[in-house]
């Protein structure tokens, strides 16, 4: 599941065959890549029996995408959505050959199942349960930062923004309401007063099914227990509004695109295209991304299922990247070496039973972390060390954040090493995780996108690597959990690394 107990993901090391994706044709000029839809709801309330979901990734000609469309209907698919300026067709079909039968059509360059388990008719990357904040511990925060002369009730337990200067940096400059960072998650309360005043729900939508809907609330959590997207937003742009906590950019907007099945909570292809199509489309200048698209932690381009997720994930977040949208996603929980010769996955495929595998992580796929464009951000905790579930790698991680470290423990009137943030239902609580690491860096993101408007995605990425801090790689052996293991290995200088890539960012020199 691109779920909440682990997250796991890498990047910089772009492989061959992406490289070479974005000079394919499909990148868009300035229209719309808003797909034909035929209503994704429908179609998986009247799934048969057996359906599974597709990508199907062709050429971009009207001709070709017509012959494939007409290829799809007679293989037994039912197109839900099609995405003709990417060439993304989402279709849905029990015929079991369906793959091997579209994959031979005239103008397919890739096609294959989006998950291993049938449609029903009718991923995050936090690590451990959520701990919610009690009246009693909030009592005793707000009485901290009072005395501490902080403008938010919880701030004093916020070591994270004192850890990059983003409590100074709220000063100089708190953002710009110019700048919309979108949360591609479970959903976003935007009921929240803490995230009230800087939502942005002209630019949120529900992708779940592969279609945009845009009606009122659709862009809410299921429930209380979807916390994810909402804690995400908080750490994004909580207001400086002398309620709750504050955000790393207070002053730009933030909003919600949910992408989660509501049946398992699954992050499936369909869903997270969608999302960077339609977060493109409206105007967002930066997105989110804590998570990885299910069903495979890893997708392995000599299997003809995942290369067709990773090739049509990767032509909607170039399309965003095309349209000015820079793209930031969490390195995942882990603790791999995502630049090692091979790792171990025993959790994919997570729709179905997990098989345990040994993959190559420079030939099989982490996404969207791993794609190209998409800065990676690997999780710190208080003592400014890499988290101990933290993935990393030297050429993998651009730049690393607070992601929190329940064994780094703050003098803060918690004590608790994690992240507190908004929670649905005007409440708050703690999580760590990359989810968390990621979020900073896409509010920090947002303060240079403030500073410097024209900036691209790309000059973007080079902006948060040169005002990041390096600490280097540590002198001693790295035993994350202490109990006397060295747990990683830290393999690079002072400039970049493997544990932190170009630095931990700063938010203060972010404004300056």
């Amino acid at each position: 599941m691109a779920h909440l107990p682990s997250r796991r993901r890498l990047a910089l090391a772009v492989p061959v065959v992406l490289s070479l994706t974005a000079s394919l044709g499909f990148l868009p000029t300035a229209a719309s890549a808003d797909p034909v839809t035929a209503s994704a709801t429908s179609a998986t309330r009247t799934a048969e029996a057996g359906t599974l979901a597709y990508v199907v990734n062709t050429k971009v000609d009207h001709r070709t995408i017509k012959s494939v469309k007409k290829a799809i209907a007679t293989a037994g698919g039912t197109l839900v959505a099609s995405y003709d300026r990417i060439g993304v067709l989402v279709v849905h079909s029990a015929n079991p050959d369906f793959g091997a039968q579209i994959r031979a059509v005239r103008g397919v360059q890739s096609a294959g199942a989006t998950r291993t388990a049938p449609l029903s008719p009718a991923g995050t990357t936090d690590e451990g349960a959520v701990q919610v904040l009690s009246k009693a511990e909030a009592a005793k925060i707000e009485k901290a930062s009072d005395a501490a002369g902080q403008s938010e009730p919880l701030e004093a337990d916020q070591w994270d923004l004192r850890a990059i200067g983003a409590d100074k940096a709220a000063t100089v400059n708190p953002g710009s309401k110019r700048v919309t960072v979108a949360v591609i998650d479970t959903g976003v309360d935007d009921t929240h007063p803490d995230l009230a005043a800087n939502f942005s729900a002209s630019q949120s939508a529900n992708c779940v099914g592969g279609v945009a809907d845009t009606s009122e609330g659709a862009w809410r959590p299921y429930t209380a227990d979807d916390y994810h997207g909402t804690h995400v937003a908080g750490e994004i742009a909580a207001a400086r509004n002398g309620i709750g906590v504050a955000g790393v950019a207070p002053g730009v907007k933030v909003a919600g695109i949910k992408v989660s099945d509501p049946k398992d909570g699954l992050f499936y292809p369909e869903n997270v295209v969608c999302a960077f199509v339609f977060a493109a489309d409206h105007g967002v200048e930066i997105t989110n991304n804590s998570y990885y698209v299910d069903p495979w932690l890893y997708n392995c381009m000599d299997d003809p299922d995942q290369k067709a997720i990773v090739d049509s994930v990767n032509r909607a977040q170039l399309y965003a990247q095309h349209k000015g949208t820079l793209n930031v996603a969490s390195a995942g929980n882990s603790n791999h070496d995502l630049d090692a010769d091979s790792l171990v996955d025993s959790s994919s495929p997570d729709d179905s039973t997990p098989v345990t595998r040994t993959v190559d992580p420079h030939e099989c796929f982490d996404v969207p972390t791993q794609l190209p464009g998409v800065v990676t951000v690997s999780a710190t905790g208080v003592k400014g060390t890499k988290s101990y579930y933290s993935s990393y790698g030297l050429g993998a991680v651009d730049v690393a954040a607070p992601g929190g470290d329940k064994y780094q423990i703050p003098a803060t009137p918690s004590a608790n090493g994690r992240i507190l943030s908004t929670l649905p239902n005007n409440t708050y609580g703690f999580l760590q995780g990359t989810s968390m690491a990621s979020p900073h860096v896409a509010g920090v993101a947002a303060l240079l996108k403030s500073t410097h408007p024209w900036a691209s995605p790309a000059q973007l990425q080079l902006l948060l690597k040169a005002q990041a801090d390096n600490p280097g790689c540590p002198t001693e052996p790295y035993d994350g959990d202490g109990n006397g293991v060295v747990d990683a290995t830290c393999v690079g200088g002072k400039h970049v690394n493997g544990f932190f890539g170009y630095g931990i960012v700063n938010a203060l020199r972010a404004v300056k």
